[in-house]
């Protein structure tokens, strides 16, 4: 079972469905990105549920960048940076150690603690 990535005419994500394995052959068909292509008027691009082919699995909203031939998410802030390596948003300041629980604030671009910190047990 593949998974396949329908796009539209920005390389957005609007649509992702379970096809035909690539070495799967029905009907003398063989290409299933140019099938289903064709057959929904979309640009298809497989993608792969374990990340083995184009660093991230697909998912609706996420850009396809051909030169990078990756799936990227959505940025999360404007001050975050795109991690070459693994296609995926990160903040330019490495999340603290300590036990808190931290939220990104773009406002003063840093992490801060939350409101909400783990009290123990609750009854």
């Amino acid at each position: 079972m593949a998974h396949y990535a329908f796009l539209d005419e920005n390389n957005i994500v609007t649509e992702v469905i379970v096809g035909k394995n690539e070495n799967e052959i029905v009907d003398g068909i063989s290409d299933w990105e140019a099938y289903y292509g064709e057959f929904r008027g979309q640009t298809c691009v497989r993608t792969s549920y374990n990340g083995n082919i184009r660093k991230n699995y697909a998912g609706i909203g996420f850009t396809y960048d051909a030169e990078r031939d990756a799936f990227i998410p959505p940025k999360p802030y404007d001050s975050w940076l795109l991690d070459e390596q693994t296609a995926q948003w990160g903040a330019p300041i490495n999340y603290p150690v300590g036990g808190l629980i931290y939220q990104w604030d773009e406002t003063v671009l840093d992490w801060v603690a939350s409101d909400f910190q783990m009290q123990g047990e609750v009854n």
